[in-house]
């Protein structure tokens, strides 16, 4: 029994002293091409996952065929699931407008146009409403843009994951011609112009 009990005397402070689990918290976020997002914010570091999506419509039309058409309220969109103590919210915000898309494009991005691949940040809370908020008030203020910001701040509905050959699509095809055009510059500035927050590994 006392050796038990000594056992349990020097594993306790052990116990006592571990570290928490890190708590992971999740953002949507909406660009043009869901697969370019996805590849960027694979790359940041304090990301665990990079899902592609689509947000802002109703399950009966999460589908890519559907979404595609331009015909539904869907936006191609990316869930991060992120570590807060890593890489705050605000963090995610200036990869997003510094690296990821152009926010002044109105409902296009790139080489693809239509309401599917309009500006957006979908947020699951009033935190990331105001956070988002405030930053646009912020980069419009600084005039960081020539042209005015025109990304929508909207209520998370829901989420819903795209299928599966959408998925890391830009680390499992890099030499697909639309992936080296437009997508793999992102990823280099965001190495070149945050590079703290650069991780070389996809997710």
């Amino acid at each position: 029994m006392k050796i038990i009990s000594a056992w349990l005397a020097l594993a306790l402070p052990l116990v006592a002293g571990a570290a928490a689990p890190s708590k992971t918290e999740t953002a949507v976020f909406a660009g043009g091409c869901f697969w370019g997002i996805e590849a960027v914010f694979q790359h940041v570091k304090g990301v665990s996952e990079a899902v592609s999506g689509y947000a802002g419509g109703s399950r009966m039309t999460a589908r890519y065929e559907i979404v595609s058409s331009g015909a539904t309220d869907h936006a191609e969109a990316v869930q991060v699931t992120y570590d807060p103590s890593i890489v705050p919210y605000d963090d995610l915000l200036r990869v997003f407008f510094k690296v990821a898309h152009d926010p002044t494009q109105l409902n296009r991005q790139g080489p693809d146009s239509g309401r599917q691949y309009r500006s957006a940040i979908f947020y699951a809370n009033d935190a990331q409403k105001a956070a988002a908020q405030a930053y646009i008030a912020r980069l419009a203020k600084e005039k960081a843009f020539r042209r005015p910001i025109v990304t929508q701040v909207a209520p998370l509905e829901a989420f819903y994951a795209a299928e599966d050959y959408h998925q890391e699509y830009a680390a499992r095809h890099p030499r697909d011609l639309y992936i080296v055009i437009n997508d793999a510059p992102k990823v280099a500035r965001l190495k070149s112009s945050i590079p703290e927050l650069y991780v070389a590994s996809a997710k």
